[in-house]
């Protein structure tokens, strides 16, 4: 019933930038934290970026200073903005939420996929 719906992938040049969106659908009742990751080909899947309800936000080493994490409550919609970017940031990038919502269940909290968005940079 809760859907991520991830957004934003591409090809893009070094030095270019990206947007991802990640919209969360179904009967929501309140998203917690919101979170990036990625996946190379033959690596751990990493955590990139996190935010809060409070709008706290953490990076991993290697993206700092060059992505940005958001989120509009309103539009239940968390972006990852990448600048800056290096061929060593291509992977296959996902959003995770902690979502609180009515399932069949009755209302229950846990965390969410998207799909996943392939982010491919090239020199």
């Amino acid at each position: 019933q809760v859907q991520l719906v991830e957004t934003g992938g591409g090809l893009v040049q070094a030095g270019g930038s990206l947007r991802l969106s990640c919209a969360a659908s179904g009967s929501i009742f309140s998203i917690n934290h919101m979170a990036w990751y990625r996946q190379a080909p033959g690596k751990q899947r990493e955590l990139v970026a996190s935010i809060t309800t409070g709008d706290s936000t953490n990076y991993a080493d290697s993206v700092k200073g060059r992505f940005t994490v958001s989120r509009d409550n309103a539009k239940n919609t968390g972006y990852l903005q990448m600048s800056s970017l290096k061929p060593e940031d291509t992977a296959v990038y996902y959003c995770n939420a902690n979502i609180r919502a009515d399932t069949r269940l009755g209302m229950s909290t846990r965390d969410y996929w998207g799909q996943g968005t392939q982010v491919t940079v090239s020199s």
